[in-house]
């Protein structure tokens, strides 16, 4: 039947913004691996944006870094013009975007009363303003060439609030409901055949999160670590390439009438009630 032309990304062009960080760069890399032409983004960390650009020029494949503020929406314009200037469309676009910080995030030293308000705000504004102005950005472009596809990238956060990360569950939260509402307004009001989903990652380890579940002087896993590894079936964190294959299939052809939805990927965890 030919299904495997469904997740063949060859003359598609993928801006992937977050391409800097552990999760992101590991779907630029895997894009890049089938086929896309890949805009990988980073905005303080460029250097590992480019770092993973050129792991997919190694491989055989076509890559650029490119540096973008997710909160500034001239700058995300801007990256929209480098990524026509070099490959002519946008097919793709992952928004990665995103993280927590410690002075957000409740704790014994910092109770909720307290938390403030500039380190709540710029958690929340990353996380959702930044995914929503890239769409603000990119979507046009998609309508007027007829095709595209969108990868928000959610948190099991959003639907099961987790305690401690107050301003990071609201913020993925709210990307969820936007997600839900722009794939309806896009087929509404513009184009079907520019589709809109998610993606809501478990617990991986990554630079934004390794504060809370592991021990900076052992490495070992904090209490925190320990009851969600015990709460999850599978009994592991995830690991950066079990999101490559949910994030294909909703990218590819195979998805052509998957739209407005958000897929765990989460080893169970939001499957088990505790008992």
């Amino acid at each position: 039947m030919g299904y495997e032309r469904w997740f063949d990304f060859t003359d598609k062009v993928a801006v992937v913004i977050g391409g800097s960080g552990v999760l992101c760069g590991e779907l630029a890399r895997a894009l890049g691996a089938q086929g896309a032409a890949v805009v990988v983004v980073g905005n303080t960390h460029l250097a590992r944006a480019q770092a993973a650009a050129d792991e997919i020029v190694a491989a055989g494949g076509r890559a650029i870094a490119a540096q973008a503020d997710v909160l500034d929406k001239d700058s995300l314009a801007a990256l929209a013009q480098l990524t026509l200037d070099a490959f002519g469309r946008v097919d793709v676009l992952i928004n990665g975007a995103g993280g927590a910080k410690p002075e957000a995030t409740t704790a014994e030293r910092l109770p909720f009363s307290e938390l403030p308000q500039d380190a709540v705000r710029w958690v929340f504004d990353l996380n959702f303003l930044g995914t929503f102005l890239a769409c603000q950005v990119f979507c046009p472009i998609m309508v007027d060439q007829g095709s595209g596809a969108v990868l928000n990238i959610s948190s099991m956060g959003a639907t099961m609030p987790l305690t401690r990360s107050v301003a990071y569950s609201a913020a993925k939260a709210a990307v969820d409901n936007f997600t839900r509402w722009l794939a309806v307004h896009m087929s509404q009001e513009y184009a079907s055949c520019v589709r809109v989903n998610a993606i809501a990652p478990g617990f991986f380890l990554t630079e934004q999160n390794r504060f809370l579940l592991t021990d900076e002087g052992t490495g070992e896993l904090t209490s925190r670590g320990g009851r969600i590894v015990d709460h999850t079936p599978m009994g592991r964190f995830g690991a950066p390439e079990d999101l490559v294959g949910t994030a294909l299939w909703l990218l590819s052809e195979g998805a052509a009438f998957v739209h407005g939805i958000v897929v765990p990927v989460d080893g169970g965890f939001s499957a088990y009630g505790g008992v």
